[in-house]
């Protein structure tokens, strides 16, 4: 990948080479990550890339075209996707979910039972809307949290199998009969949420999501390695993907050549599904950083961009004091979120450097992407992990990039 000259858009060569170094030393040396990617751009225009360590268990080194399982990083395409329909006045924001989800007229929240005993619900306070979809409000949860009887209800129907035994209508008539954690609009919680829009959006283009998202989004983006299922001629520039397990250290979760993105999946999450690489999502970043449009195709408006970085949250809460599960950390102060994404409504209490507005999310395998539209900065960041939790390399990353910034967005 051809980078520009550091100096000329704001930044210090230096200080962005010892980004490398920090990763090399903190995380590739010590076995933490087997390999990394990082692309850090301004104005859309790449000032850094570095691709070490290796991408096979076998040690073959990272290459710059390494396709990586972005899990979550699914979530923002799934959400643009979505408004594209909003823009065609084919649905609205407020719209209630069973318009397009009939099954789920007669969700229940959630008063007792479970494990063996039938639920025990109440009618939600407010019917669940599409908003609530797409900022993660709407009373949903996902298997792994393991925290309730919900989400043991989840894990006990495979839900979430994406090679199981449910497509997306599948997914909808099950959770038809498992209640709500909450009321829609009361809390947030991570959740399937996003899958659920997925489903949406098909019934409402009846398109699968994955022909919706070549023949709207990824053609017209050029976004050519972008996929739910990797072609059989591109699983040699897949990477292996790893875990973090308690006892054993860092073992092998997806053996590339063997692995299950290989296969065309049951069910097209739009929440976690695809696979991509740093130039291709980096493309999808640039769209949304020029307000929707990328090399003169446009994807979405100035103003419907504008309106899916606000801070959606009831209330104008931050993610600390309204999440019931996870990113319910202190770390979270002042982030809210979006339409498909985290949003910082203030720097000040993340205690990382920053702007108001900037939006971005990772994915489970600790992928990440950031967005900051006051400094026109964007940086991906590719690597294969799980969970992404296991270390605090996005906030690390964050902190190094910043430092290395000369002069502000204002005056760049």
């Amino acid at each position: 990948m051809q980078v520009a000259d550091a100096r000329t858009h704001g930044f210090d060569p230096d200080r962005l080479k010892r980004i490398d170094a920090f990763l090399a030393e903190r995380y590739l040396e010590t076995g933490r990550f087997k390999g990394t990617q990082l692309l850090v751009s301004r104005d859309g225009v790449p000032v850094h890339f570095s691709c070490a360590g290796t991408m096979r268990d076998d040690g073959r080194p990272m290459q710059p075209d390494t396709l990586f399982r972005i899990a979550s990083m699914t979530k923002p395409v799934t959400s643009v996707a979505f408004m594209m329909l909003v823009e065609e006045g084919r649905v609205m924001l407020d719209d209630p979910v069973h318009n397009v989800i009939p099954e789920w007229r007669d969700l229940g929240v959630y008063q007792g039972g479970g494990a063996g005993v039938p639920f025990v619900t109440r009618p939600p306070a407010t019917p669940m809307r599409m908003i609530d979809l797409l900022r993660h409000t709407a009373g949903l949860t996902y298997s792994f949290q393991n925290r309730s009887n919900i989400d043991a209800a989840y894990r006990q129907t495979r839900i979430e199998g994406w090679w199981g035994p449910h497509d997306l209508d599948g997914v909808a008539a099950t959770l038809a009969g498992i209640p709500l954690e909450f009321s829609p609009g009361e809390a947030w919680c991570y959740s399937v949420a996003t899958d659920i829009l997925g489903l949406v959006i098909e019934r409402l283009s009846g398109q699968r999501l994955d022909a919706f998202f070549a023949e709207r989004i990824f053609g017209p983006l050029g976004m050519a390695d972008t996929f739910f299922q990797v072609p059989a001629d591109r699983i040699d520039r897949l990477a292996d993907c790893y875990t973090l397990h308690p006892e054993k250290g860092v073992t092998l979760h997806d053996r590339a050549e063997e692995s299950a993105w290989a296969r065309a999946p049951r069910q097209f999450s739009g929440g976690g599904g695809l696979v991509s690489t740093a130039a291709d999502y980096h493309r999808f970043c640039r769209m949304l950083l020029d307000g929707g449009a990328l090399d003169g195709v446009r994807i979405l408006s100035p103003k419907t961009v504008a309106l899916m970085t606000m801070n959606h949250l009831p209330g104008g809460g931050d993610l600390a004091g309204m999440s019931r599960s996870l990113f319910s950390e202190a770390t979270n102060a002042g982030v809210g979120f979006g339409l498909g994404f985290a949003v910082t409504i203030n720097p000040a209490p993340t205690l990382v450097p920053g702007s108001a507005g900037e939006f971005y999310w990772g994915g489970m395998f600790s992928t990440a992407f950031h967005i900051d539209p006051v400094e026109r900065l964007i940086f991906i960041f590719m690597t294969q992990l799980s969970p992404s939790s296991s270390w605090p390399v996005r906030r690390e990353l964050r902190a190094l990039i910043y430092s290395a910034l000369t002069r502000s967005g204002a005056s760049a």
